[in-house]
């Protein structure tokens, strides 16, 4: 399975918590990784097309604020496995780099 590119992690991330809108994705990354990707609308929504062929996501339900559209966004579960999936994919890359910086602080050379 191919790893999953940081955009996608964290907009599946944020669908995680539950059904969002567009705006609410973008601010929700935006917290997640601590101002570090800032989603522009074209690249999420172009992503929500991709995640949606996928299977990954669904359309959740619409609604009309301020006479304009608002469509809402859902994990599928197959959306949830891929991303426990690709979060144990990271935790033990992290894990592998953890013990060999502990290493490396405990008498290895630079």
């Amino acid at each position: 399975m191919k790893s999953m590119q940081e955009p996608t992690f964290l907009i599946l991330t944020a669908l995680a918590a539950g059904p969002q809108h567009g705006y609410g994705i973008i601010a929700d990354v935006e917290r997640i990784s601590g101002g570090q990707v800032r989603l522009r609308a074209g690249t999420l929504y172009a992503a929500f097309d991709r995640l949606q062929a996928e299977g990954l996501i669904a359309e959740d339900r619409e609604e009309i604020v301020d006479g304009r559209v608002r469509r809402y966004y859902k994990l599928t579960g197959d959306g949830t496995s891929r991303l426990a999936a690709e979060a144990e994919r990271m935790r033990r890359h992290a894990r592998a780099a953890t013990v060999r910086l502990r290493a490396l602080g405990s008498g290895g050379t630079a």
